[in-house]
């Protein structure tokens, strides 16, 4: 949140709308900056300035490893599932975040779907499939996928691609709010034993 604000104030001298970055991509909110200062600056542009700040920022971020996560992420690296990234960020920008919480050793950044690859989180699905395909040489399905994530938006992604979906309340939405979207299973954090046996 900082870094984006940070961006807006640097080429457009304001912060701009309020954001809601809950699930979103990062092309939809910088395409509603741009929109909003009705601006034709390129989205490059933006994400350029954007990566400058996005690291101290997560410098000086209180944040951590939320729990249940690194044990998770072993057990699956010591299965022959394949773990791919689906998310809003921008590529470059979710390396940054899993380099700077030492997650990267679990995920190739050439497999997923990211927030520069379309604004509607809704499309991304598709995308994580074909690469993580192309990467392994195996014909992935979504029936064969989990989706995991703590929003709403993460929730309607996986069921746009026919996935199931996975709802960890370690967000700002409550167990209840998520299992109202519909999730296949929805816990409090991913040292619920229910976990490991719904990814089996």
């Amino acid at each position: 949140m900082a870094a984006l604000k940070q961006t807006a104030c640097d080429l457009f001298g304001a912060e701009g709308p309020e954001l809601d970055l809950a699930g979103s991509t990062d092309w939809g909110i910088v395409r509603g900056m741009l929109e909003h200062f009705e601006s034709d600056i390129e989205l490059e542009e933006f994400y350029r300035v954007y990566l400058q700040k996005l690291s101290p920022n997560l410098a000086s971020f209180a944040g951590k490893v939320l729990p249940g996560v690194t044990s998770l992420l072993d057990d699956i690296a010591d299965s022959d599932a394949v773990l791919g990234l689906l998310t809003g960020n921008i590529a470059q920008g979710a390396k940054a975040k899993i380099d700077h919480y030492g997650l990267a050793g679990y995920f190739s950044i050439e497999v997923g779907a990211y927030g520069d690859d379309h604004h509607d989180r809704n499309q991304l699905g598709p995308v994580a499939l074909e690469r993580a395909s192309s990467k392994h040489g195996i014909d992935f399905q979504a029936e064969q996928s989990v989706v995991i994530g703590d929003t709403p938006k993460d929730i309607a992604c996986g069921q746009a691609m026919g996935a199931a979906t996975l709802a960890v309340a370690t967000g700002r939405f409550s167990i209840a709010e998520l299992e109202g979207f519909g999730a296949d299973l929805t816990v409090a954090d991913l040292c619920d034993p229910r976990v490991r046996s719904f990814l089996q």
